[in-house]
């Protein structure tokens, strides 16, 4: 049955209506004068099963003599990705925007909004300007070359370095809402008490310095970090959508910007109760729903990988949030929104790395340590040290994803993602693999502790001296004059409610 179906869409891909849709050009790495021959039957069904199953045409192969009748990207794959990456930027705004701003006090909640909002528009620009090619083409180990830059060359056609079936165009958008989110969950530490230009100024400078060397390390088809799909990785780690490149650099650079800026006025001898439990509400739900275009979409096509990611990311999440607020019934005698709501983004956080590796009981696994590790963290360990992260992005976002980063290496399951077993292409022994298959059940969670190093070192080292060099030139923190009245009509002379 599944043949007469190839077959049928065969004759739909090689009809006349179809060349007239379908790209003329064959392949970015060839031109069409080196692909002669048209293709046989059994080359054109074998396309359409490398597409159903996301894997390389054998037209895509250096040495093919054939063009592929597929050319091209994928309809499926690219309406995939467009939708995921729209999720993803759901994630910052509004869902983030409005988790932050329920969390803050009344006066400043325009301020966290017009953070978000700052920020993505900042880096959008950052990122057409090199930051993708950064990230994304190919150079050395640690920092991507120029060739993608101003997105020159960044169309309608695949990169196979990073998939066969989705056009770059979507691909570097869909990354760009990595990116945008990022440095924005840093906003919730600084809450209340940063200048709203030292936040765009340290921002652009961390990109370059923290967060486009560590994406590239980690994701980088030749990048230092990227285990599964660099044969020379010098760490064989992994990291499914994030747990280092996202939260880890932004939760450690979060706490030495707070340590940098101090305490808010008035912290622990005034209530600083968050103003709307019900914007937090709504933007932890907002959170769940993108966060599955975050997750699920790191596959990078509708596959088995992306629906045990989905599966993975809902186990965890829910149990995490149940997790957290029987805590503190337990401790406290009452389970707060808050709690559930924190629970909830705490599960998100360390699935995230873990989400394309794991099964079921994995993510229920996680969700338990989501709940808890994260619950402390914020409850008792920002007590016992006394900095004042304001919403908890160090306790949830830079614990959380340390965390997850760390589980996955104890937990990820080959049966899961058959690519922890992945053969290295051009390698003399077709049976060498990438180096995972002895690690997974025994070393890997070393190579996460090294993956995690790595990655503290670099955003603390780094978020210090861009901060130390901000707050010199432009300074950091607002006068306290304007604290106290607070930053929505001083900074942007607007107030988020009217009273009167």
């Amino acid at each position: 049955m599944m043949r007469l179906f190839l077959l049928t869409a065969v004759i739909a891909f090689s009809s006349p209506l179809h060349a007239q849709t379908s790209s003329p050009s064959a392949s970015p790495a060839r031109s069409a004068t080196a692909l002669q021959a048209g293709p046989s039957l059994e080359q054109r069904v074998a396309d359409l099963e490398a597409y159903v199953n996301n894997s390389a045409r054998g037209a895509d192969a250096a040495n093919a003599p054939v063009a592929s009748n597929i050319s091209g990207p994928g309809p499926a794959s690219n309406g995939w990705l467009m939708t995921c990456a729209a999720l993803v930027l759901f994630m910052t705004l509004p869902g983030l925007a409005l988790f932050y701003g329920g969390l803050v006090r009344a006066k400043n909640v325009l301020s966290v909004l017009a953070q978000c909002l700052g920020i993505a528009g900042l880096v959008t620009i950052l990122w057409w300007l090199v930051g993708y090619s950064l990230v994304f083409s190919r150079g050395s180990p640690f920092i991507g070359g120029l060739k993608f830059a101003f997105l020159n060359g960044v169309d309608a056609r695949p990169n196979s370095d990073y998939s066969y079936w989705v056009s770059q165009n979507v691909f570097a958008m869909y990354q760009l809402m990595f990116s945008i989110i990022t440095p924005a969950l840093i906003v919730g530490a600084v809450a209340e008490r940063m200048k709203f230009a030292a936040v765009l100024v340290f921002v652009g400078v961390w990109m370059f310095a923290v967060y486009f060397p560590i994406a590239h390390m980690v994701w980088g088809i030749d990048g230092w970090m990227n285990g599964v799909w660099n044969p020379a990785a010098r760490i064989t780690a992994i990291d499914f959508a994030g747990g280092t490149v996202v939260h880890m650099t932004s939760g450690w650079s979060a706490l030495v910007l707070c340590i940098l800026l101090g305490h808010r006025l008035g912290f622990r001898k005034e209530v600083m109760a968050p103003h709307s439990m019900v914007l937090c509400m709504v933007g932890t739900g907002l959170l769940w729903v993108g966060w599955y275009g975050f997750n699920a979409g790191s596959a990078l096509a509708p596959d088995g990988i992306a629906a045990n990611a989905f599966m993975s990311t809902t186990l965890a999440t829910a149990v995490a949030s149940f997790t957290w607020a029987m805590l503190e019934y337990v401790l406290r005698g009452k389970p707060s929104v808050l709690g559930f709501c924190s629970g909830a983004v705490g599960g998100l956080v360390v699935i995230t790395p873990a989400c394309g590796y794991v099964g079921p009981t994995g993510a229920v696994i996680i969700g338990v340590a989501a709940g808890i590790v994260p619950f402390f963290a914020c409850t008792k360990l920002k007590s016992w040290l006394g900095y004042d992260d304001a919403l908890d992005t160090f306790g949830i976002h830079a614990v959380g994803g340390t965390l997850g980063a760390f589980f996955t290496g104890l937990l990820a399951s080959a049966t899961v993602n058959p690519n922890l077993l992945l053969t290295v292409a051009g390698s003399p022994n077709p049976a060498t693999q990438n180096g995972l298959a002895r690690m997974l059940g025994h070393t890997l969670w070393i190579e996460q502790l090294k993956a995690i190093v790595i990655t503290i070192i670099f955003a603390v080292v780094g978020s210090a001296i861009i901060g130390a060099v901000v707050r010199g030139l432009i300074g950091l923190r607002i006068a306290p004059e304007i604290e106290r009245q607070g930053l929505d009509i001083n900074q942007h002379g607007e107030e988020g409610y009217i009273t009167s």
